[in-house]
């Protein structure tokens, strides 16, 4: 009779950056993967965040334990460099990774010989779109933007109808029709406000129609591949910004969404902008992380210029950690489906796509050696 393979385990750590509050996998998925055979060890506490307490993992098949011992684990920020000395040779590593600006762990990794996947390299094609956890991740982003800018705003967002006169709607104009910013003008449109987007890639304008909004025209196009923009030529960065600075001075709340994968954030509200913005009014730029769309921004921060409240909050997802968490762990545990095979062992198909592109470190082999 043959020898019945160890199982699969599975790590999930508790997150320890600050604010962090999401966890990787949640209960319902552990009993998932328990299920398909695999073990999943859970670090106490680790799903505290997102009010998971470590009876619920229990009662999901979990154990709880040292989760960085595994076979895989599972995380949602990147592990320091002193973390990635826990990891054995050979061990698969999943979660954001930041590979664009984190090459300090990321060469702790390469060096400790750790598969590393990185979430935020999934390629945006169909068959990974389930595994897609910057737009899961940024839908949250949008929704939570959209709240704090009517929390922020002096005035009503809807329109309101009392004894003592009609308050009219406020107006929202969000920057950039991705995920987050479709999310955000859909939220400020429930909420009552009048709702207008703009994107410089004009194949998107039905998708913010779609949310009940206006499209903006400026007449700046620059459309890209893989669903992000080109990169805009001086001529056409100065004709965008002159034109946004004379359509914002329009808006009471304005929600920026742009980014350039791996580099810096596009300036789209320029100081002079701001300045031309009604007192009250608002910015919430999401793009905080990477450099900010507004000139003005301090990233994590809340300041007041020419009395306009410019917010640049970091990490909103973690302020949504329950939904937040249970979307990215359905991300990661149909990545994870990909490594292994009907069995439940590990497979890393080295022709897989999706693996290939997100792979950031692999163990090196004999002939990488000889090399």
């Amino acid at each position: 009779m043959a020898d019945t393979p160890t199982p699969v385990r599975v790590g999930i750590p508790a997150e320890t950056a600050p604010g962090e509050r999401r966890v990787a996998l949640v209960p319902t998925h552990v009993e998932q993967l328990v299920r398909r055979g695999l073990r999943v060890v859970c670090e106490p506490g680790a799903g505290a965040g997102a009010w998971y307490g470590d009876d619920d993992y229990r009662a999901a098949g979990a154990e709880l334990g040292d989760p960085w011992s595994a076979d895989v684990v599972l995380t949602v920020t990147p592990p320091s460099a002193s973390v990635v000395r826990k990891l054995a040779p050979g061990t698969v590593l999943i979660g954001f990774l930041a590979p664009a600006t984190r090459q300090d762990e990321i060469a702790a990794l390469r060096e400790a010989g750790v598969h590393a996947f990185a979430m935020e390299a999934v390629p945006r094609i169909s068959r990974a779109q389930s595994m897609d956890a910057l737009s899961s991740q940024a839908g949250v982003a949008g929704y939570r933007a959209a709240l704090l800018a009517a929390e922020k705003l002096p005035r009503f967002l809807p329109m309101m109808t009392t004894a003592a006169g009609t308050v009219p709607p406020a107006s929202v104009l969000v920057l950039g029709a991705g995920v987050a910013g479709l999310q955000a003008l859909a939220t400020a449109k429930r909420l009552g406000a009048r709702t207008t987007g703009y994107d410089v890639r004009p194949e998107v304008a039905d998708q913010v129609r779609s949310v009940g909004a206006t499209w903006l025209d400026l007449g700046v196009t620059a459309e890209g591949e893989g669903g992000y923009a080109r990169e805009l030529t001086d001529d056409e960065r100065i004709t965008q910004q002159r034109r946004l600075a004379e359509a914002i001075s329009r808006f009471d709340v304005v929600i920026t969404t742009a980014q350039v994968p791996g580099g810096r954030a596009p300036t789209l509200v320029t100081a002079e902008a701001v300045r031309s913005m009604r007192p009250g009014s608002v910015v919430v730029d999401l793009a905080g992380e990477s450099g900010g769309n507004c000139e003005l921004t301090v990233p994590g921060r809340e300041t007041v210029v020419h009395d306009v409240t410019i917010c640049a909050p970091l990490n909103l997802p973690s302020e949504c950690a329950v939904h937040a968490s249970d979307l990215y762990s359905r991300n990661l545990v149909e990545l994870l489906g990909l490594l292994l095979d009907d069995e439940g062992r590990l497979a890393l198909d080295s022709d897989d796509e999706i693996l290939t592109r997100a792979r950031v470190t692999a163990p090196a082999t004999a002939r990488d050696e000889e090399d």
